[in-house]
């Protein structure tokens, strides 16, 4: 390619389509190049359909990663325009404040960052808004907020009312999870979200959910200046003679090598991927990868540890919207333990093929189906703590992430408390295991919740970027993905990833405006 751009965004997922969205907006004769591997996500009957979705993965990549042993791993992530986020559940949560300083775990200490809620919340707000997340202030207590939501909440079904009710005669504080998605409960002929069973894990067929594919990406290839070229794999970026300047992106589109020239390029791969792209990058005056003299690009992975309990009972739950409910009473523990322990929210409603994607061969379809129709289905999220030895390294071109379990005691104990909960509630008579039956039992292959791979900060031998997301060893190179965080709190990171590129974005408008 013989153009020049201002701005080379590449990935176009929570990160990097929010960042082109408010690059376009602040700055709209910005040139900007969006380099996406994947496609545009196909509107089809599969997108509803939980064989297709689950039992064959067919909207997650094909690719095989390797794990300590050199073991595969099917990694649970797609590569599409708008990245995860075509298949994320939209739980658009704040991270605690507490979350931005030095935290104590039974297992650890998890670090403080070198920014505080305070500078992220004007960006908090700024991403509710774009992302139409429908919540209600007020309940959760542990929740630092200022402004009201911009949406009402996402209101509870019959039984998910009476679960509610239940929880809060037992003296806890049960919230409406924050959703980002296209609904207007009050009039449903303005409404695009129909509040169906195929929300949390499937691509949107009728383009209700708020991902950043419809929210931010084609709102801006509206304007001429803004070009997205599909199936264009970034796999080098290459620096003038100096080392310390980004001067080609190098691509391929069919089959082809190509490269592209920008005054700053962006990262955004997601945590894994963008670390493999820094490190793939190595040259003479990088010998370890770009923007790696710390040795931490692929350092410190975290990726939640996550879980789910299915709570059967002999009541029936007709719930079609179920993921509309969420308890952190215990995030940072309760008086029987001073620990931490985490997040518990509702999943999706499950069906009969959902379980059927992990249950044993032999399990009759009738069962599961009376399973499905009898369950309330619950995830639940512990922080896993940084550690550099759980990393993410190339080896004979494959991907390998090393990675060992830690908080597990913490993590047993929401666990164990929860299900203590269900039973006291008559929510649950006996309760299966996830794993055995859901597919999100959250082996080392799922890879949702990623991220720290190149911590922030503002010592260059401790992080990897500034407190402006830009790597220290390199004058034009920001990252905008889940790589930044020094830690992972224990709620979903999508929006503390959005508010991060809102930010981002504002200081590299900063740049061209002075």
């Amino acid at each position: 390619m013989n153009k020049d751009y201002d701005v080379i965004i590449v990935g176009t997922g929570a990160g990097g389509g929010t960042l082109l969205h408010k690059l376009a907006k602040e700055n709209p004769n910005l040139k900007i190049l969006i380099l996406e591997r994947g496609s545009f996500l196909p509107r089809e009957k599969e997108n509803w359909n939980s064989i297709s979705v689950f039992q064959n993965d067919r909207y997650h990549t094909k690719e095989k990663w390797y794990d300590k042993n050199e073991n595969p791993i099917h990694p649970g992530t797609g590569y599409w325009v708008g990245g995860n986020t075509k298949v994320y559940g939209a739980a658009l949560f704040r991270l605690r404040e507490n979350d931005f300083n030095e935290v104590k775990h039974q297992d650890g200490v998890s670090p403080v960052w070198p920014l505080k809620y305070s500078d992220f919340e004007p960006y908090y707000d700024e991403a509710e808004k774009l992302y139409n997340v429908h919540g209600l202030q007020g309940i959760d207590a542990s929740e630092p907020r200022i402004k009201k939501y911009h949406y009402p909440p996402v209101q509870h079904e019959t039984r998910i009312q009476e679960v509610h009710d239940k929880l809060k005669d037992k003296g806890l504080n049960p919230f409406y999870i924050p959703l980002g998605v296209k609904l207007n409960e009050e009039n449903e002929l303005e409404s695009q979200c129909i509040k169906c069973n195929t929300c949390d894990g499937f691509p949107c067929l009728i383009h209700a959910k708020a991902d950043s594919d419809i929210n931010c990406v084609r709102p801006s290839l509206k304007k001429d200046n803004i070009t997205l070229i599909t199936e264009a794999k970034v796999t080098k970026l290459h620096t003038t003679t100096s080392g310390d300047t980004i001067n080609k992106v190098e691509f391929t589109k069919d089959g082809e090598i190509q490269f592209a020239e920008a005054k700053i390029v962006v990262v955004s791969c997601g945590a894994i991927n963008s670390a493999v792209l820094l490190l793939n990058s190595a040259n003479e005056k990088h010998p370890n990868g770009l923007a790696n003299s710390s040795d931490l690009v692929g350092r410190n992975f975290m990726k939640h540890n996550n879980g789910a309990i299915l709570g059967l009972s002999d009541k029936p739950n007709p719930t079609s919207f179920q993921k509309t409910l969420a308890v952190n009473d215990f995030y940072w523990g309760d008086k029987d333990y001073k620990y931490p322990m985490g997040h518990v929210q509702l999943l999706g409603k499950v069906d009969k093929d959902m379980l059927g994607a992990d249950a044993p061969s032999f399990a009759p379809g009738f069962v599961l189906e009376q399973m499905a129709t009898h369950s309330i289905d619950w995830w639940l999220t512990n922080e896993d703590l940084p550690d550099l030895e759980n990393r993410v390294f190339t080896k004979n071109g494959k991907i390998h992430l090393v990675y060992k379990d830690n908080n597990q005691k913490s993590f047993q104990k929401l666990m164990d408390k929860w299900t203590k909960i269900l039973k006291s509630i008559d929510c649950a008579n006996y309760i299966v295991p996830h794993s055995l039956y859901f597919k999100k039992k959250i082996p080392l292959q799922a890879v949702g919740h990623q991220c720290g791979t190149m911590r922030f900060g503002e010592d260059p031998k401790e992080s990897v970027l500034d407190v402006n997301c830009k790597a220290h060893d390199l004058t034009n190179l920001y990252v905008v993905d889940g790589s930044f965080f020094p830690s992972s709190g224990a709620v979903n990171p999508s929006l503390t990833i959005i508010a991060n590129a809102l930010r981002v974005a504002k200081h590299i408008s900063q740049h061209f405006n002075s």
